[in-house]
């Protein structure tokens, strides 16, 4: 099974970019999809229900703003869009794909923001993500979580982290969170498949930030430990265009 994640940065924007044409392109079973600033009603037939796919909306209540969606070729048992607690489903933060072996978490995490004015917001919403997966894992269901965690976890996850440490997605606290969570038994695949920097998901929009790879590593599949061994290759896309972030990627191979 083939599983991408990707902040498109606004789906109609990356329509307008070759979206559609890459998808069918990609061969993915499931595609996941974050910060798509849009509700199905207000896109076209063909990008609201993509050929050859289950499509799935859980769209921000704030118009133009957050929001998820997620594409799948085989239909999940159940989706689960948010968590019922009002704080987080309102901006359109997590959808669940309930499968029968496993369960697809689809996230976009909060940006702390400047002046960390969303940190205690972020840090709340990661205990309860974690709290989530643990009772998954307790119903015997394995866990893959994809999306925007907002995180570049290590000094070798951004291009320059001395001069990021009092910034969003770099702050102590948000490292540390991971740290725990990642010793709490889930895992970093694609981290613990590639070594060193230079493997980056995220550029600012300045002028020739991206083609000097000067960025970040903030999108990620992590996977609960019954699925470690059953992983196969996972990669970023930086070579393809249409949002500020690139697509990633998992293969994970049949569970029995």
């Amino acid at each position: 099974m083939l599983l991408y994640s990707w902040n498109v940065n606004g789906i109609r924007a990356a329509q307008k970019k070759g979206f559609l044409d890459w998808l069918q392109q990609s061969n993915a079973d499931v595609v996941c999809l974050q910060e798509i600033k849009a509700r199905p009603d207000q896109l076209d037939a063909g990008l609201a229900n993509p050929q050859g796919y289950h499509a799935y909306w859980f769209p921000a209540q704030k118009p133009g703003y957050s929001g998820l969606a997620a594409f799948s070729r085989q239909e999940p048992l159940k989706v689960h869009d948010g968590w019922g607690i009002e704080a987080f489903d309102a901006e359109g933060r997590t959808q669940t794909l309930e499968f029968e072996k496993f369960v697809l978490v689809n996230a976009y995490f909060p940006n702390s923001q400047r002046e960390h004015t969303r940190l205690d917001y972020k840090l709340d919403f990661c205990q309860h993500m974690q709290r989530y997966l643990d009772d998954w894992v307790k119903k015997g269901k394995e866990v893959v979580l994809c999306g925007d965690y907002n995180i570049a976890h290590q000094e070798i996850d951004l291009a320059n982290p001395k001069t990021n440490v009092n910034n969003a997605g770099f702050l102590p606290q948000e490292r540390a969170w991971m740290s725990q969570f990642l010793q709490a038994g889930y895992h970093d695949i694609f981290r613990e498949q590639h070594s060193g920097n230079g493997h980056y998901t995220w550029w600012s929009n300045r002028k020739g930030v991206r083609e000097k790879n000067i960025g970040w590593r903030l999108d990620y599949h992590c996977v609960s430990a019954g699925l470690k061994n059953l992983c196969g290759p996972a990669q970023h896309h930086p070579q393809v265009m249409g949002s500020d972030h690139c697509p990633v990627s998992l293969v994970l191979k049949e569970l029995y």
